[in-house]
């Protein structure tokens, strides 16, 4: 993908946002939480990713991983110069209100990709227990898994997510996990 996209292949471009773009927009949207902002930022991912496919390195990471990466990253900077200039141009709040939204919306971002990524199994007992409002037995019944299967896949499930909120605390590594 990355190679057609150097040679100019416009083809490759639809493919990749067909793909990926329900992806972007939806991290973009969990961020910026506006409808017209997350529309432009998608645009500007993959205006991105066609005017510099290099940047994408494969033995880094999936190309998944990197979009959602780069939407991250280029979601956060926006909502950290709309706030900045809300906070310049008087309106409410500190640079610590800033940071706070920041880090909430970098941490919801990444929670919905870990769910998204999850495989269907995991993410199919995360939401009968977090949406429907179901116990381990009633999601193992309505999974048709044992009680103890279902318990091992909402662990799992849980787990991944508590990576989320770890990812974009204070003391971690800056760029991981949308602390960006």
């Amino acid at each position: 993908m990355r190679q057609r996209l150097a040679h100019g292949e416009a083809a490759a471009l639809g493919e990749l946002y067909d793909r990926f773009g329900s992806l972007v927009h939806g991290l973009a949207h969990r961020v910026l939480d506006d409808e017209e902002a997350a529309d432009r930022l998608t645009r500007e991912v993959f205006t991105h990713v066609w005017q510099y496919p290099d940047t994408y390195d494969p033995r880094r990471s999936p190309l998944r991983s990197w979009i959602a990466d780069l939407t991250r990253r280029m979601a956060v900077r926006r909502l950290r110069a709309t706030e900045t200039a809300a906070l310049t141009g008087g309106g409410p709040g500190t640079a610590e209100d800033v940071e706070r939204t920041v880090r909430a919306a970098a941490v919801a971002a990444r929670a919905d990709y870990i769910v998204q990524s999850m495989p269907a199994p995991l993410r199919a007992a995360l939401e009968l227990a977090h949406f429907q409002r179901r116990d381990y037995r009633q999601t193992a019944a309505d999974l048709g898994v044992s009680d103890d299967e279902a318990r091992r896949r909402l662990r799992l499930g849980l787990q991944l997510l508590s990576t989320a909120r770890n990812a974009a605390a204070p003391g971690a590594p800056p760029g991981y996990g949308g602390a960006a």
